[in-house]
C-alpha cells in the first residue's frame, strides 16, 4: 500500500490531504471534531486489523479510518506531522516505535481498566501503550538442507562460518531490530557487531527485504536457514499446505537472546480530539472477543490476555522461554539501527 494512502474495510477512501481537509469542513459544520469517526495508522497486518475494526465498528457504531503502511513509515508521519497528525491511534507490529513516540510526548495515558487486561511486562512501562499481541523470534529451515540435529541452539552461531551461504536474513525489517538488541545488550556493542558482520558474511546474496522472503527462500530451497517470526512459517504453511511446505521452526535454547518475545502495541496520540472514542478502540483490543479475533486471524499472533487460546498447533505463550529482556530494555530500536549501520545492513 502507498505511504499516503487511506482504507477502510479494503476500500480506499480518501488520499491523506482529503481526510484532513473532510475532518476540517465536519469540525466547521457541527462546531467541532466528529466525535464517531477515528483516524487509524496501522502498521499491523491489514487483514487482522480489517477484521477488529470491522468488529468495533459494528460494536460501537464509530468509523474508523485506517491508513496501512510499514510501523517506522507511519512513526516518522507522526513525527513530521506533530500535533497537527490527523491520526487518533497508532496500532504498531514492534513495540519500539510506540516507545520512540512516548519519549517523545506523542502519546497519552491509557485507561488504567485498558492496561490491567494484560499482563504488565507486555506494555508500556510509562502507560501509554497497550500491547495487543506478541510473536516470537524461531530459526526457520528446510527439512530437506539441515537435520533438526545439526540446527544452531544459540543465535550467535548463525556467524560461524559453516552457514556461509546458507543463511537468509532480512535486516532491514523492524521484527529484527529486537534481537540485535538483545545481543547488544547481552554481550555488549564490540560482540555485537562482530555477530552482524560475521551474518553479513554468511547471508551473502541471501539478504532480503522482509521476513516473508526470508520465509519463502527457505522454504524453496534457496537458503538453508534464517531468522524470522514463527507466525511468518504458520501463514507460509497454512497457504501452501503440507505438500508444498519443505520447512519447519525450531526455537533457540532457552533465555538465549535470540529468543525474543515481540509485542505489538497500541497507544492514543495527545493531540488526538477524539480520546474517549480512541480508548474504546483500545479496550476493544484487548477485550475477549477483541483477542479471540487476533487468534483466529491469518496472522497466526499470539493473544496476551489470560485465557484466551493461541492460534492451533502453537506451543502456548506462557510455555516459551525467552530471554528476560523487556520493553524498557528493547527501548525505542535507536541501539540496533545504529548498530545495522555500522554492519552495512542497513
Amino acid at each position: 500500500m502507498g505511504a499516503r494512502a487511506w482504507v477502510r474495510r479494503g476500500r480506499v477512501a480518501v488520499t491523506a490531504v482529503g481526510v484532513i481537509l473532510a475532518g476540517a469542513t465536519l469540525a466547521a459544520c457541527s462546531g467541532g471534531p466528529a466525535s464517531n469517526v477515528l483516524t487509524l495508522y496501522n502498521g499491523q497486518h491489514p487483514e487482522t486489523t480489517e477484521a477488529l475494526v470491522t468488529a468495533f465498528e459494528h460494536e460501537t457504531g464509530i468509523t474508523v479510518l485506517v491508513r496501512n503502511a510499514d510501523e517506522d513509515t507511519l512513526t516518522n508521519q507522526i513525527t513530521a506531522e506533530g500535533a497537527r497528525s490527523p491520526a487518533d491511534v497508532v496500532f504498531t507490529e514492534n513495540s519500539p516505535p510506540l516507545e520512540f513516540l512516548s519519549e517523545r510526548g506523542f502519546l497519552t495515558q491509557v485507561a488504567p481498566s485498558t492496561l490491567a487486561r494484560v499482563p504488565a511486562r507486555f506494555s508500556s512501562p510509562s502507560g501509554e501503550w497497550v500491547g495487543v499481541s506478541a510473536r516470537v523470534s524461531v530459526l526457520v529451515y528446510n527439512t530437506d538442507l539441515v537435520a533438526r540435529h545439526e540446527l544452531p541452539t544459540s543465535v550467535l552461531e548463525l556467524a560461524q562460518p559453516k552457514w556461509r551461504g546458507k543463511l537468509a536474513l532480512a535486516p532491514g525489517e523492524t521484527d529484527f531490530q529486537p534481537i540485535v538488541t538483545s545481543v547488544e545488550r547481552r554481550y555488549g556493542e564490540a560482540a555485537a557487531l562482530r555477530w552482524l558482520e560475521g551474518l553479513k558474511a554468511n547471508a551473502g546474496n541471501h539478504l532480503y527485504p522482509d521476513n516473508e522472503t526470508v520465509t519463502a527462500m527457505v522454504n524453496s530451497g534457496q537458503a538453508a536457514i534464517g531468522i524470522i517470526n514463527q507466525y511468518y512459517w504458520y501463514r507460509l504453511a497454512a497457504e501452501n499446505g503440507a505438500a508444498g511446505t519443505h520447512s519447519a521452526i525450531a526455537f533457540f535454547e532457552p533465555h538465549d537472546p535470540g529468543y525474543v518475545v515481540d509485542v505489538s502495541g497500541a497507544g492514543i496520540l495527545r493531540s488526538s480530539p477524539h480520546r474517549a472514542e480512541a480508548q474504546r478502540f483500545l479496550a476493544f483490543l484487548v477485550s475477549d472477543q477483541g483477542q479471540r479475533i487476533i487468534a483466529h486471524s491469518e496472522s497466526f499472533e499470539y493473544p496476551l490476555v489470560p485465557g484466551v487460546a493461541p492460534p492451533g498447533g502453537q506451543r502456548p505463550l506462557d510455555q516459551l522461554q525467552p530471554t528476560s529482556i523487556s520493553v524498557a530494555d528493547l527501548g525505542d530500536g535507536s541501539t540496533a539501527v545504529a548498530l545495522l549501520q555500522k554492519a552495512q545492513l542497513l
